[in-house]
């Protein structure tokens, strides 16, 4: 029974921890979704840099989670990058490090200017 579990909460982590990537790239784009696009982008960074302060750069939570229940599952050697996992898992091929960390940081900086322009820019409006 506890496996049913397992599997389930894999699948939520699969489905959830990647709408809310897709979400924090594209969601200042549309204007009921800015304010919490920012917030969602806000935490996303807080758990990177305030929680990197003691699990290490760029910790995520939602990361940690997912692979505690794959451990669980008999899975081994996964990337330290939830991106590289989604890559890997999607094409077979697992990106280097470096590579997706600096699209990973990059991307979701750019984001983070986009939701802080549009949230201000258009405010009022």
């Amino acid at each position: 029974m506890e496996t049913i579990g397992l599997h389930l909460a894999n699948f939520f982590f699969y489905v959830f921890h990647t709408v809310l990537i897709i979400f924090n790239l594209f969601g200042w784009i549309h204007a009921k979704t800015r304010k919490l696009n920012l917030i969602s982008l806000l935490a996303t960074f807080g758990s990177w840099v305030l929680l990197g302060i003691w699990k290490g750069w760029g910790y995520c939570f939602l990361t940690d989670w997912h692979y505690e229940i794959l451990r669980r599952l008999g899975e081994r050697e996964l990337p330290s990058s939830y991106i590289a996992f989604l890559v890997e898992r999607i094409t077979g091929w697992l990106p280097e490090t470096t590579l997706v960390n600096s699209l990973t940081l990059g991307l979701a900086v750019l984001a983070l200017f986009c939701s802080l322009w549009v949230n201000q820019h258009f405010r009022n409006r």
